[in-house]
């Protein structure tokens, strides 16, 4: 007897390999020179089977990037930020994870060809901002809510722009490269960010 075949597991390999394929082209040709054509020949599919699941490039690029930041996490075994109750600790764990993703190149490659191209697509760039961006900021927000609800941060600490001064200077030195990443630089990072904003009262 024979077996029918199983379209959603052919229809689940097929939006990998497409995925797979943009990333890979993106890192390679970089954004403006990619094409659905290419990404279909990359992948063995059909161009209409790449269009009857998104409407353009950027939105394909963008559910790649959201699947390679899914991939990223699962390697890393994460859970969720964590909270041991030692802020710095937390911070140093999460930046030092961040940096050793940013080393990577099966990582760093995609990401910066896919940070150039948000810049020039504004479509993309905000999507990216909106699906990726702000929900990991979400996450060192929350973090940081906590540590100024138990004290440890001064009342008045705004903790978005605590967040931006803890990213800021990690994203700067990767984009431009003016320096290795390293997780001593992360860790310096923190207790520098950290000592503006204490709890002088905790300390």
């Amino acid at each position: 007897m024979t077996k029918t075949p199983d379209a959603t597991r052919r229809s689940d390999r097929s939006r990998r390999a497409i995925l797979d394929a943009a990333l890979a082209l993106v890192g390679e040709v970089g954004y403006n020179k990619l094409t659905i054509e290419a990404i279909a020949a990359r992948a063995g599919v059909g161009k209409q089977t790449i269009y009857r699941w998104w409407p353009s490039k950027a939105a394909v690029l963008l559910e790649a990037s959201l699947a390679l930041a899914g991939d990223a996490e699962a390697g890393a075994g994460w859970t969720g930020f964590p909270d041991t109750g030692d802020l710095a600790a937390d911070l140093k764990y999460v930046l030092r994870a961040t940096v050793d993703e940013f080393n990577d190149e099966k990582y760093e490659v995609p990401a910066r060809a896919l940070t150039a191209a948000g810049a020039t697509d504004p479509e993309l760039g905000a999507r990216f901002t909106e699906q990726l961006l702000e929900p990991q900021l979400a996450l060192y927000e929350a973090r940081l809510r906590t540590a100024r609800e138990a004290g440890q941060l001064a009342p008045d600490t705004d903790l978005r722009l605590t967040v931006e001064m803890l990213l800021g200077p990690l994203t700067y030195r990767w984009l431009l490269r003016t320096a290795p990443l390293t997780h001593a630089y992360t860790d310096a990072l923190v207790d520098g960010v950290l000592g503006g904003v204490a709890n002088v009262t905790a300390r």
